[in-house]
């Protein structure tokens, strides 16, 4: 979705700076406040940031200057995403938050004329939000070949029944694309599976609950929800691409969502590792002395700095590859960012938890918040443990071939 033709690079530079200034003066004041909630209290002061955005030229980085965004391409996105990821309302507020841009990705490649119409062009204006239901509680999330639920054609719909978990964004949402089997008999099951835009208004559409996640109830656009499909019927025109698509389009999703990711990783890493000096120079210990005279924080320090500026490497090689060659050609490269990024990302919120002491585990900063909701970084888009166990079979075929 990202525009080919390049954003002047003379122009790039100044343009960081403006989102930089905009996130560290705009969004580090509430965010807080606004992931502790109630974030419905919050919406006309968003709703009145994201107003601010568009009259700055700064909303919807991703998106083309026709289609009403900036025009950046991947790599130049991925240098703002990892400014907008260190708020936790960053993505939200410049309407490039997940899963809408996914969505808006996979709609802008594959979607009808009607369709783009009626969900795309709403969605990129930030008029409404969007989700996506892919994961079944009764299977396992890293094989999106196997799934339950079943969309099945009568004249000019589909019924659609089935149970759904882990839909991020459900609730606030307009529509959902769907992932469901519509071709049982194919002869790969990978051509098993469709998706079909359903809006949340259809009766046949249940929503259950948000997921408690580790002891938060969450709303809104920060939640997971548990919904279900109970004679869901919707126009066969609400089919993404064609029939027995779904495998594909669901990687062509979510290889640039997994760059996304590991941008919005590194920010958070950014403005934790931020949190983390400022405690060890501004804490005091026995005799007046710092935290950070101790040998033990500095080591924590010098190994974030190195593993976060690796990290950005890594991510910003992919992205350049895979905005020159296609996503066919950086598979290896990420699952290296999937599992590399969400590894570092960990270990620096959890040693600045540490550095923060008993501080660090209460609400009084965001270190807490992004500990309960970025643990998932090591389970969502693919298990870390999938991902290394690809890479590794990828790596020996080479071996087994040379031979």
């Amino acid at each position: 979705m990202h525009t080919t033709q390049n954003f002047p690079e003379e122009e790039l530079k100044p343009l960081l700076e403006k989102y930089r200034e905009f996130v560290k003066q705009e969004l580090f004041p509430i965010d807080l406040k606004v992931v502790t909630g109630p974030f419905r209290s919050y919406l006309s002061q968003l709703e009145s940031l994201r107003s601010k955005a568009k009259t700055l030229g700064l909303f919807a980085p991703h998106l083309p200057k026709n289609e009403g965004g900036v025009g950046l391409n991947l790599v130049q996105f991925a240098q703002v995403s990892e400014i907008l990821g260190q708020s936790p309302i960053g993505h939200y507020v410049f309407n490039c938050n997940a899963p809408d841009i996914g969505n808006m990705e996979l709609l802008h490649l594959f979607g009808s004329d009607a369709q783009k119409e009626t969900w795309l062009k709403p969605l990129q204006e930030g008029i409404i939000r969007s989700c996506f239901a892919m994961t079944e509680p009764e299977h396992a999330g890293s094989n999106p070949i196997t799934m339950s639920t079943t969309a099945v054609r009568e004249g000019d719909l589909y019924r659609i029944n089935g149970h759904k978990w882990f839909t991020t964004a459900a609730d606030g949402a307009n529509f959902t694309i769907v992932m469901a089997v519509t071709n049982p008999e194919a002869e790969s099951p990978y051509q098993r599976a469709s998706m079909i835009i359903v809006p949340l208004d259809n009766p046949g559409y249940k929503f259950i609950r948000n997921i408690p996640i580790m002891g938060e109830s969450g709303e809104d656009y920060l939640s997971h929800a548990e919904v279900r499909f109970e004679n869901c019927l919707v126009p066969v025109s609400n089919l993404i691409g064609s029939e027995g698509q779904g495998f594909t389009l669901a990687q062509e999703r979510l290889g640039p969502g997994r760059i996304h990711h590991c941008m919005r990783w590194i920010g958070i890493c950014e403005r934790v590792f931020d949190l983390m000096c400022k405690r060890a120079i501004s804490r005091e210990l026995d005799f007046g002395k710092p935290l950070a005279e101790k040998q033990t924080i500095q080591n924590w320090i010098a190994e974030s700095r190195a593993e976060i500026k690796a990290s950005r490497l890594m991510v910003l090689d992919t992205a350049d590859k895979m905005q020159n060659l296609g996503a066919k050609a950086v598979r290896e490269d990420i699952s290296t960012i999937k599992f590399f990024v969400a590894d570092v990302l960990m270990k620096v919120i959890d040693r600045a938890i540490q550095v923060h002491g008993a501080l660090g585990i209460t609400d009084d900063t965001i270190l807490s918040f992004w500990y309960r909701h970025e643990r998932g970084a090591r389970i969502y888009d693919g298990p870390d443990e999938v991902h290394k166990s690809a890479l590794a079979r990828s790596i020996l075929k080479n071996y087994q071939t040379n031979e």
